[in-house]
């Protein structure tokens, strides 16, 4: 994974904005602990990523909802893309979640 971020082969994953590669980003979703996994997915209903943490001042959202401090992380479907096509090849994978490598 080193060598591939030192490399520096982004392709169409990188964020223009930054010209790197995006991992993860943070929302105001209400989600729980065992949300894991779960897809997060924009607009036009397409899978931009998954949820995998939150922090700990979110914890209450398991009873309480305060979008003024629930924060999930979820780690960014372009970071997956580029680790499954460049670090670690699972062209089968990528194909069977019907996500373009590049």
């Amino acid at each position: 994974l080193l060598a591939a971020i030192a490399k520096g082969d982004f392709g169409s994953t990188a964020d223009p904005a930054l010209n790197t590669q995006t991992v993860n980003f943070l929302t105001n979703l209400d989600t729980t602990g065992g949300n894991s996994g779960s897809p997060v997915l924009n607009a036009k209903g397409e899978l931009i990523g998954l949820n995998f943490d939150s922090n700990w001042e979110s914890v209450s959202a398991s009873w309480w909802f305060d979008p003024r401090y629930k924060r999930a992380v979820h780690v960014d479907m372009r970071y997956l893309r580029w680790v499954l096509a460049k670090v670690y090849p699972a062209p089968e994978l990528l194909k069977e979640m019907g996500v373009p490598a590049q």
